[in-house]
């Protein structure tokens, strides 16, 4: 980490916020103006909208992440945490992945941390659940599923087998209706390479405590989605919700209860709880105050935008929408880091504060190859598109929405690659330990029994 005179930008959060404002700095400052320093747990931002075919294996799970050091060569980037901010003293504590916590001063302040999977206290839970929010849990859950091909393939006792090729999913909103979708059409692949499995051996359920899925997208098109995934045999449970996990026995509150060794939990996010350290005014559900200028409630130097932020939705209070605040999406999240860019440059040059006003452009959602559904809207037109057109348009938005040509690129290739070569349906479950291999080879082999029983004796004596 360098010492500079120079004032800082501290940057909390190397997601697509984090990213794009420091970018965007970066692009406006002029040399030598200012440090910025973007400190986040990863060296690397995830875009999210692509962790589905990631699980699938349509995407390379490298392509998905962007690294910080390379986009931000001119940012000083540091891989740790911010646990704590004093904010009448502007220093923020540093724990960095090894050594010592330490402080660091700063002059201004971003707040890009994102959201965390919303929880609740069901048991088992904490045990059993994989989340979606990370690269590695897609590449988790992706081994996951072709390790409970491969147990279900070679076992010969029925109830293993079941519960191998039982796979529940908690929440349908995208996360959960993209990543079912997909990994029911990987496992719909892969079965064709096993023996003892095929598609009819296995249980797909789905699960949400509202009364539809796909909200985002409108009832109508909601309502496409559920039927097309049941179409493929997919169970879906809405109105409901889990009661108990414990050791994999999946309890709902309809009185359904299913053995499954895959639960899958997104059932929405909520902002970081380490905010409540930061000295900030929170909103009712723990969001960052924010300003439509996008400064933090009662400052002039505190900036926060995305997920966790709570941003007064001003184009939909003028269509006279009461009390409406942007949603927590890659749509507001990319505009929304732009114009916090451009107001941090002006409040260092003293310059007025622009208000952030976006209209929704509507929303698109893959349900595995060749399936989706989209709605776009156009003024006061809302155009609907369901199946293989929504899908080109999935992947046609977030395709060019993925941060630098560098990932485009490669995504696209991905995309092209897959027309032609077949889908690879390989499970590396070994990744969760890698070393366990050469630990069994290594460690020290254990006495024979003859002579462990000649020292005993020779002790007795």
């Amino acid at each position: 980490m360098s010492t500079t005179e120079r004032p800082r930008i501290l940057v909390v959060g190397g997601g697509y916020v984090g990213l794009y404002a420091a970018r965007r700095i970066l692009k406006k400052m002029r040399y030598g103006e200012a440090t910025v320093t973007v400190v986040d747990p990863r060296s690397y931002m995830t875009y999210q909208p692509f962790l589905p075919e990631a699980a699938a294996g349509s995407i390379s799970p490298r392509h998905v992440v962007v690294p910080l050091r390379r986009v931000l060569p001119k940012a000083e980037v540091l891989t740790g945490r911010v646990t704590t901010i004093d904010q009448d003293r502007k220093v923020a504590t540093i724990a960095p992945l090894v050594g010592e916590a330490y402080e660091l001063p700063f002059d201004y302040l971003v707040i890009a941390m994102g959201a965390v999977s919303r929880t609740f206290p069901i048991p088992g839970l904490a045990e059993q659940g994989i989340g979606m929010k990370g690269i590695e849990e897609s590449i988790g859950l992706r081994n996951h599923v072709l390790e409970q091909l491969d147990k279900a393939d070679s076992t010969t006792d029925e109830e293993i087998r079941r519960k191998a090729l039982t796979f529940v999913f908690v929440g349908g909103g995208f996360a959960g209706a993209e990543t079912i979708g997909e990994v029911e059409d990987m496992a719909r692949d892969a079965a064709k390479y096993y023996t003892n499995v095929s598609r009819e051996d296995m249980r797909f359920v789905l699960v949400d405590a509202a009364d539809k899925i796909l909200p985002e997208v409108g009832p109508k098109l909601g309502l496409y989605g559920k039927e097309h995934l049941e179409s493929r045999g997919i169970e879906i449970y809405l109105s409901t919700s889990m009661d108990s996990c414990v050791d994999g026995h999946v309890v709902l509150k309809n009185g359904l209860e299913v053995d499954s060794n895959t639960i899958v939990w997104t059932a929405g996010v909520k902002p970081n709880p380490v905010l409540s350290r930061f000295g900030l005014p929170l909103g009712p559900r723990g969001h960052v105050d924010a300003q439509p200028t996008l400064q933090v409630t009662g400052t002039d130097y505190v900036w926060a935008a995305g997920d966790n932020a709570q941003v007064p939705d001003i184009a939909a209070r003028k269509a006279g929408v009461e009390n409406a605040w942007c949603p927590p999406n890659a749509q507001h999240a990319l505009r929304q880091a732009k114009v916090l860019g451009d107001n941090v440059i002006s409040g260092m040059r003293g310059f007025p504060q622009k208000e952030y006003s976006h209209a929704n452009k509507g929303a698109v959602a893959g349900l595995g190859l060749h399936k989706g559904v989209a709605m776009i809207v156009m003024g006061k037109v809302k155009i609907k598109v369901k199946g293989r057109l929504a899908w080109y348009m999935h992947r046609g938005y977030h395709g060019l929405a993925m941060p630098t040509w560098n990932r485009k690129i490669r995504v696209f290739a991905d995309w092209t690659l897959a027309m032609f070569l077949k889908r690879e349906v390989v499970s590396l479950g070994a990744m969760e330990n890698p070393r366990e291999e050469f630990y069994e080879a290594a460690k020290p082999a254990p006495a024979p029994a003859a002579a462990v029983k000649t020292e005993e004796k020779a002790k007795a004596s």
